[in-house]
């Protein structure tokens, strides 16, 4: 027998006698679009040639359930903007604690955290919430760039705004209640009262508030920034402001605590969070904000930098203290705003003509006015009641929740109604 011949057949015996030529598979459950995580997957695997990753996509509903079933579905990693859900799989004892170095990455970001206290998931990127400007129509308009939410409920922009309504568009209850924090619930009702009395709102996906927008057809759209990059890498000519301050939605990432593969998965959760991981969210084809202040110093050149614009304007909102009346503010926007729009619309033209000619005999029913068309149905302690919230974020799966929700919606109706009633007869009365 030929030297080669022995050669050959040591070779096959080896590779069924070595179980270390054979990759390990790693499973990630993501959301994420295939373009953003086929980088990270192919960038991983050439550092890691012994490890195969796997991707398995679910939407944040469909990703709840999978991961609440027995050993997880064998998923290794999660990875996700669906913050309730690290959350709620948290308190079901879904995660194990990462396990890694997190030197590189900040506690927090102003009021956000970036990493759990018990070290079970933490941020890897963010995304920020903003506006997507159109600059020619404002110049045609000759109206200035906001720089806050304040702004958008200047009179001056009425009828130049195209405004999610967070009930429809998934990326907007998040925003919506970021106003609530910044300006407190009371005056958070009042901005988006008038926001709400300055735009047309849109029930559809966010890249149809960049179409509006970049259209023409309206001048300003809050939106989200990466939504608004891609219209842009598309040809629309807009540009993305950041409030001032600037809140933000940031993804998770995660390792199950059914792992069969917690050192592979340790190892992919070191990629993400490292240089070379953070530095590909600058990519052009994803755009996301990275989580580690240190790779800003090598930002592409006009890149948005969370951490520098904090130092300037503190971040203020907490998406985690967000969560549970998200469900709530969606119905209290639809009660006060959808149900009505050129109602709400036609009073504000008219508190606002008033509010140009103010005498002393018409301020104080002047302020009653604005209290009547800005008012929530339920005061802030209110809204602040555990029950009360998780009523509203289990409506869609209980029959019972849904029933109570929509009894207690009756009466927010009502209640509108009639206050929308005096401030037509109030107006009235101011005009004579």
């Amino acid at each position: 027998m030929t030297i080669l011949r022995l050669t050959l057949i040591w070779l096959l015996l080896g590779s069924n006698n070595y179980p270390a030529f054979a990759k390990e598979k790693l499973t990630v459950l993501t959301a994420f679009h295939e373009e953003v995580v086929s980088r990270f997957e192919t960038a991983f695997e050439q550092q890691n040639p012994d490890i195969d990753v796997q991707i398995l996509w679910r939407m944040p509903h469909d990703a709840l359930p999978y991961l609440s079933q027995p050993q997880q579905g064998g998923v290794d990693v999660y990875w996700s903007a669906a913050q309730r859900n690290f959350n709620v799989l948290k308190q079901q004892g879904a995660w194990q604690k990462l396990g890694i170095d997190l030197g590189g990455l900040a506690d927090r970001l102003g009021a956000m955290p970036l990493v759990d206290p018990d070290g079970t998931f933490c941020v890897v990127e963010m995304a920020g919430y903003g506006f997507a400007v159109n600059p020619a129509y404002l110049q045609k308009h000759g109206l200035p760039t906001p720089k806050t939410w304040l702004d958008l409920a200047d009179a001056r922009y009425q009828g130049h705004l195209a405004l999610p309504v967070p009930s429809k568009v998934g990326f907007a209850p998040m925003m919506i209640d970021s106003v609530l924090q910044q300006y407190g619930w009371e005056q958070g009702w009042e901005v988006l009262a008038g926001i709400a009395a300055n735009a047309r709102l849109v029930e559809s996906g966010a890249t149809f508030i960049t179409d509006i927008v970049g259209s023409g057809e309206r001048g300003i759209g809050p939106a989200i920034d990466f939504f608004t990059a891609s219209a842009i890498a598309n040809g629309a000519q807009l540009q993305f402001v950041y409030p001032e301050p600037v809140a933000y939605s940031p993804a998770h990432i995660a390792i199950t605590a059914s792992s069969q593969h917690p050192d592979a998965a340790r190892r992919f959760v070191h990629f993400v969070l490292s240089d070379s991981g953070q530095k590909m969210l600058f990519h052009p084809d994803i755009r996301k904000l990275p989580a580690c202040p240190g790779v800003y110093k090598n930002k592409p050149e006009g890149y948005f930098d969370p951490f520098a614009a904090s130092a300037q304007h503190p971040v203020v909102y907490d998406p985690d203290g967000a969560i549970p009346r998200l469900a709530l503010n969606n119905a209290l926007f639809d009660r006060m705003f959808s149900d009505h729009p050129q109602r709400l619309q036609n009073l504000w033209n008219g508190l606002r003509k008033q509010e140009q000619h103010v005498d002393a005999t018409k301020a104080a029913r002047l302020v009653k006015l604005r209290q009547l068309l800005t008012a929530p149905p339920i005061a802030a302690a209110k809204a602040e009641e555990s029950d009360l919230q998780k009523m509203f974020a289990r409506r869609n799966d209980d029959a019972q929740a849904e029933a109570e929700a929509k009894t207690l919606e009756q009466v927010w109706a009502k209640d509108i109604e009639q206050r929308y009633s005096d401030a037509e007869k109030l107006l009235l009365e101011l005009e004579e």
